[in-house]
């Protein structure tokens, strides 16, 4: 198999990295902030080849159906506007970075970046065929999202160093990579890159 490149067909998507998915947050997924300085390195590679970087983040309602209060399985997290919504601050996003939001509807949840949002659309406006996508979590949210991304016909290249789960069942991580893997995500690891298409120092 041929050393993968970021290339002109390449985008990067950056999956729910917010403080409330983050340790002391209201959701916080096990190690999660273990990703940022991974896609921190993943940033810098794309903006260097001046590729598309977006970020979803959950941007709920007060009274949101995923929500214990409503019957749903979480905590109130990552409530519009708060603090708990806004991203990891050590997660460098460039001023250029596309946000976009998902879940903001009180009777609808979505795990997905693609459910409810013109995600799809933005990426092919941009000229992009491959996501590279790596976030929180593992489990839920980067699993929707690749399933969804690899259903559009987008190609996918899953970021083993750059994802962490929540593991509400023991193996649930594990499990959700394996299913990526075999809807046809490519695996990667930084290290892993062909060795030009590092950053330079």
């Amino acid at each position: 198999m041929d050393a993968i490149r970021v290339s002109g067909r390449d985008a990067l998507l950056i999956v729910d990295v917010q403080n409330d998915f983050l340790p002391g947050g209201a959701l916080p997924v096990p190690a999660g902030d273990a990703v940022i300085p991974a896609l921190n390195r993943y940033i810098a590679l794309f903006v260097r080849h001046a590729r598309p970087i977006l970020a979803t983040r959950d941007w709920h309602p007060q009274q949101h159906c995923s929500f214990r209060q409503q019957g749903g399985i979480w905590p109130p997290h990552c409530i519009a506007g708060s603090k708990g919504a806004e991203p990891a601050a050590q997660l460098a996003l460039p001023p250029t970075a596309v946000i976009v939001s998902k879940a903001t509807s009180a009777g609808q949840d979505a795990y997905s970046g693609f459910e409810g949002t013109v995600l799809a659309a933005q990426l092919r406006a941009s000229g992009s065929a491959r996501l590279f996508i790596g976030g929180l979590a593992t489990d839920y949210c980067v699993l929707n999202t690749v399933t969804d991304a690899l259903a559009q016909g987008f190609e996918v290249v899953l970021l083993l160093d750059a994802i962490r789960a929540v593991d509400l069942h023991a193996g649930d991580g594990r499990a959700a990579i394996a299913q990526m893997l075999e809807q046809g995500a490519r695996p990667l690891r930084f290290d892993g890159l062909a060795p030009d298409a590092s950053p330079q120092p």
